[in-house]
């Protein structure tokens, strides 16, 4: 089934007079926004900057930061719902910036929705707030978090994913998403990053570990199901649903169809998982001794994430939001292909 839920008709649609999404000029927010324009329905967006796609969609734009509660108070009068996908990603930085942008950004949402009476709160987080370092496979969401992190973004949201989940209350219905690297056209993050490193990429492991990757339209329609399923059937506020491709890949493959979708080479060259940790290790060590704020080439975290499997049980999904991957991985790399063919990334 290569459809986007999106074009279809559906018998129960969100019921929403005006929307808010937060990160709405992001890969994923963006992707919401298509969704929910093509069924008609009015949307604001809250971005730091201003973006034409908005504008070509007839999106009002809310421009600020949402740290800064006065700014997401604003974007938020008036709404019915909000989609919260703001975020900042990564795997190196200031947890300052972290925390204001995950933590604070998070809070502040939940002030508002209660504050304007929003009744309804969809929140993206992300499958890496319960990573451990051994890996996961079939791992569902009763998995606990783990005791400690590697990166200040798998901290700071599994800290905001929180938040989400205690604001649920009889005025306020919250539903939290985990999709796993999200990937597709128009992607600025991932996509980009790997094909202008193509020449100096190294495998690490053996290269056989499955992983979660979610097509962006398939993020979108997980995103939009949570919010009819919610509103349809409060007894799910406050739960928490992984969301993906619903078929492992191994990281390596994948990311070498990538690279071929963008008519690069694979990668040959490969490194054992221990001495990258270890590597890793040494040059966190180093940036934060000589406060290096550039994203180092290996962090522990990184060979982890490379080395390791990494993927998820997806059933409650299923069941409960009726989510079912309507782009398939190979009809995604085909889309891939042909919107890289448009452009260069070097």
């Amino acid at each position: 089934m290569n459809s986007n839920r999106c074009d279809r008709i559906d018998s129960k649609p969100i019921k929403a007079d005006r929307i808010l999404v937060t990160g709405g000029g992001g890969f994923l927010g963006q992707a919401i926004v298509r969704c929910l324009r093509k069924k008609g329905l009015s949307v604001r967006t809250l971005n730091r900057n201003r973006y034409p796609e908005l504008e070509k969609l007839q999106v009002e734009q809310i421009q600020g930061d949402i740290a800064e509660l006065a700014v997401v108070d604003r974007a938020c009068r008036g709404m019915d719902l909000v989609f919260h996908t703001a975020a900042k990603p990564g795997i190196w930085g200031d947890y300052a910036a972290y925390f204001n942008t995950n933590v604070t950004g998070t809070q502040n949402v939940i002030a508002a929705c209660r504050k304007h009476e929003i009744r309804y709160l969809v929140h993206t987080s992300s499958p890496s707030v319960a990573y451990n370092k051994n890996g996961v496979q079939g791992g569902d969401e009763s998995m606990p978090y783990p005791k400690q992190y590697l990166t200040h973004y798998q901290k700071t949201k599994a800290m905001a994913e929180q938040a989400v989940i205690q604001a649920s209350s009889e005025f306020l219905k919250t539903i939290v998403l985990r999709p796993r690297l999200i990937w597709g056209p128009g992607d600025n993050h991932l996509i980009p990053r790997i094909l202008a490193r193509a020449d100096k990429l190294a495998q690490v492991g053996n290269g056989r570990n499955p992983v979660d990757t979610i097509y962006i339209d398939n993020a979108a329609e997980a995103h939009v199901l949570a919010a009819e399923k919610l509103q349809q059937n409060q007894a799910l506020s406050g739960k928490v649903y992984f969301v993906s491709q619903d078929k492992p890949i191994a990281l390596w493959e994948m990311i070498n169809r990538i690279l071929q979708a963008g008519g690069k080479k694979p990668v040959t060259r490969s490194i054992p998982a221990g001495p990258a940790y270890a590597l890793g290790a040494c040059i966190e060590l180093t940036y934060h001794l000589l406060r290096i704020s550039r994203e180092p080439m290996m962090t522990r975290f990184l060979a982890l994430e490379l080395s390791q499997p990494h993927w998820f049980d997806i059933s409650a999904a299923k069941r409960d939001l009726g989510y079912r991957p309507g782009v398939s991985t190979e009809e995604g790399l085909k889309r891939l292909q042909s919107w890289l063919a448009c452009r260069q990334f070097k």
